[in-house]
């Protein structure tokens, strides 16, 4: 089969803030029916589960016809590894990305010149929505390599005109040092990192509220507003929520805005988003909790149909973009849930309740073992390095009887010295399960 392709319909669209709902739809239903044709040309996988479901491209006359389309999962991308998802000839690729391959092989990603060109752009868009402008030093905490993170957001910040520190992830001391010598005004990293970079300011004799820090980007983890209300007291900045994955494309694929805070708007020029019901695979709707599902619209390498992202969240109307959909921001994940003793938790519910009792630290992890048949879990949790060890025990029972009382199951709590956790340099390992 033949990749010669031609490139993505990008005519120039109105502007994010400006465009109406009608001009969206419009552009969006013509760069559906491009991506769907696109796909089914070049991408064999695509033209298999197209015939399995009994549709063609011709057959997508309105954006409501998507739901016609299969799904795409990460099994599909495993089992099209390494480059059977791709629709251009490899010498059109120029970078390739991929994930970890922790749990299998890994989902690897393509990305033309165009591509890459969009990125950029979309990431600029993201950084501009919170706050960033040309001329800003900004310091990038995420991990270059094959993960998008690193370089995504590095071509945004260059893209936006404002200039870069490429520091990645890791050497916390060093990143420190840059933030005290270089003082960007912005810092791009996750949430748990940038939490630890804060103990490491204080560790440092310094006073992490009086940085030239004034926003911080962050992403790449669920988490929750009150974490947001930690991270802006300790460091007097403004925390923005970026959303992304790489099998979509990468950090950029929505943003909040810094004047409402209240969840990523969709680059829906870019990507149709949907939420189902991951039971059913039903679409819910727009206000309903459901899993994101993603169709992109503008890619070339790799275009994807529907893809099952796992994250949980709300499709919201736009604030900040009228015409743009917001999403709430994503507290969970399909696979995150844990299941224990029958009560369906998430991680961000135990996050929510540590944030609410001022006495605790931000620095907890979750360990699932078994007693027998029975499922327990215990939160090990670092006391306060400023508290009596009496006023943090105190705290912990605290925390004890709320998750009983607000999550409906009886957990232990340990206490533990300050620094006995491991620290995030990247995505914060928060559950080990023992069982």
């Amino acid at each position: 089969m033949s990749k010669t392709t031609t490139a993505a319909p990008v005519r120039a669209a109105t502007a994010p803030e400006a465009i109406s709902r009608a001009e969206l739809e419009a552009l969006q239903l013509e760069r559906l029916q491009w991506t769907v044709h696109h796909a089914w040309e070049h991408v064999p996988l695509y033209r298999r589960k197209f015939a399995d479901a009994g549709v063609t491209p011709d057959d997508i006359r309105s954006l409501d016809d998507v739901r016609r389309l299969p799904f795409t999962t990460k099994e599909d991308l495993r089992e099209t590894y390494p480059f059977g998802m791709f629709a251009v000839p490899m010498e059109q690729v120029r970078r390739i990305h991929a994930s970890s391959g922790t749990t299998g092989r890994p989902t690897v990603v393509g990305y033309t010149e165009g591509d890459l060109s969009r990125w950029a752009s979309l990431v600029a868009r993201s950084l501009g929505a919170a706050g960033i402008t040309a001329g800003m030093r900004v310091h990038n905490a995420y991990g270059y390599g094959l993960f998008t993170g690193g370089l995504g957001a590095h071509a945004g910040i260059e893209a936006l005109g404002a200039t870069v520190i490429p520091m990645s992830g890791g050497q916390t001391a060093r990143q420190v040092q840059l933030i005290r010598d270089f003082e960007p005004a912005a810092i791009l990293c996750t949430p748990s990192y940038l939490l630890t970079i804060a103990d490491a300011i204080e560790a440092a004799g310094m006073d992490p509220r009086a940085t030239s820090l004034r926003v911080a980007v962050l992403g790449a983890e669920p988490w929750t507003n009150e974490m947001r209300s930690e991270i802006e007291r300790r460091l007097a900045i403004d925390a923005v929520d970026i959303y992304g994955l790489s099998e979509v494309m990468g950090p950029g694929v929505a943003s909040e805005s810094v004047l409402t805070k209240d969840g990523p708007h969709i680059w829906e020029d870019h990507f149709l988003p949907e939420a189902i019901d991951g039971a059913t695979g039903e679409r819910v709707a727009d206000g309903e909790l459901g899993e994101l599902v993603f169709t992109s619209l503008t890619k070339e390498a790799f275009p994807v149909i529907r893809y099952r992202t796992r994250d949980l969240t709300r499709l919201l109307p736009g604030t900040a973009y009228p015409a743009m959909r917001r999403m709430e921001k994503i507290t969970g994940r399909n696979d995150d849930m844990i299941i224990l003793r029958g009560v369906n938790l998430f991680p961000t519910q135990i996050e929510e309740l540590v944030m609410g009792i001022e006495t605790l630290t931000p620095h907890f992890v979750l360990e699932l073992t078994k007693h027998g048949r029975m499922d327990c879990m215990t939160v090990r949790i670092e006391r306060h390095p400023a508290l009596e060890r009496s006023v943090c025990e105190a705290a912990a029972k605290v925390l004890q009887q709320r998750i009983k009382v607000h999550i409906g199951t009886t957990v232990d709590v340990e206490l533990e010295e300050p620094g006995a956790l491991p620290r995030s340099e990247g995505k914060y390992k928060r559950v080990y399960d023992n069982r």
